[in-house]
C-alpha cells in the first residue's frame, strides 16, 4: 500500500526526473506533431503549456499569493531551453520553499505550499504522457495521483464542471499497489468507508490515472452503473 501523499520534498527528486524525461521527449519530437489527447494541440503547444504552468506555480510558490496565468508567453526559437528552464525555476522555487507556509491554490486540501510539490509531479507526468514518452511511470507515484483526484480535485470539481451523478458507491482498486479508494455519492461525491456492494474500477495505478484525467489507455475492468458514471463523469480541470 502506498503511503500518500509523500513527504512534501520527496516529490523533488520525482519532479526532477519527469521534467527531465519530458525535456528529452521534445528533443526528439517534432513540435508540429499532433498531440491525440490534447485535441487540437501541437508538441510545441504542450510544451508552452507546461513550461507556463511551471512558471505560474513557481510564482504562487515563492509569493503564496494567488496570480493570473499568462500562459500565452512564447518559448522563442529554442522550444527545449526554453521549457528546461522553466522545470528549473520551479524545482528551484519548490526547493527554497517551506513547504508549511500558507499558500494559495485551487484544490480541496489545506491551503499550504505542499500542495504544489504533489501538483507539479501529477501535471507534469500526465502531460509526459502526452508527449508520448517511453518514460515508465513509477506505480507508486501514479498511485498518489489517482488519490490526488480524489482526495483534492474531487472536493473542488464545481469549480471547473457539473457534481458528478453516481447512482451508488463505487470502489476503485489499483492492481499492482493495493491501494483502494471507495467514491461514494454526494453533492460532489467523497471518499468514504468500504462498501462491500459498491461497483467496482481495477486497474494498474498508471491507467487509471491516465482515465481520470481522460487520457486514452487500457480499459479498466469495470461492474456497476456507478462505476461508469464516475469514469464518464469530468473530474479534473
Amino acid at each position: 500500500m502506498t503511503t500518500m501523499p509523500f513527504a512534501p520534498r520527496g516529490y523533488l527528486p520525482v519532479l526532477a526526473e519527469l521534467t527531465g524525461a519530458f525535456a528529452e521527449a521534445l528533443r526528439t519530437a517534432d513540435p508540429a506533431a499532433a498531440v491525440p489527447d490534447c485535441a487540437g494541440w501541437t508538441v510545441a503547444d504542450l510544451a508552452t503549456h507546461l513550461g507556463n504552468v511551471h512558471r505560474w506555480a513557481a510564482t504562487v510558490v515563492r509569493t503564496g499569493e494567488v496570480q493570473p496565468q499568462d500562459f500565452a508567453v512564447g518559448p522563442g526559437a529554442d522550444l527545449v531551453a526554453w521549457y528546461t528552464e522553466s522545470a528549473r525555476l520551479l524545482l528551484a522555487e519548490l526547493e527554497a520553499a517551506d513547504p508549511e507556509d500558507p499558500c494559495w491554490h485551487f484544490a480541496g486540501t489545506g491551503k499550504t505550499k505542499a500542495f504544489w510539490y504533489r501538483r507539479q509531479v501529477h501535471e507534469t507526468a500526465i502531460h509526459l504522457a502526452d508527449a508520448g514518452s517511453a518514460h515508465v511511470l513509477d506505480a507508486d507515484v501514479a498511485a498518489d495521483g489517482v488519490d490526488e483526484v480524489f482526495g483534492a480535485m474531487l472536493p473542488r470539481v464545481t469549480r471547473w464542471h457539473a457534481v458528478p451523478q453516481l447512482p451508488g458507491p463505487v470502489t476503485v482498486r489499483a492492481t499492482d499497489t493495493g491501494d483502494v479508494w471507495t467514491v461514494h455519492p454526494g453533492e460532489p461525491p467523497a471518499l468514504g468507508p468500504a462498501d462491500d456492494g459498491a461497483a467496482t474500477v481495477a486497474a494498474p495505478a498508471r491507467d487509471l490515472l491516465l482515465r481520470l484525467w481522460k487520457r486514452s489507455g487500457p480499459d479498466p475492468r469495470v461492474t456497476g452503473e456507478a462505476a461508469e458514471a464516475l469514469l464518464a463523469a469530468p473530474l479534473t480541470p
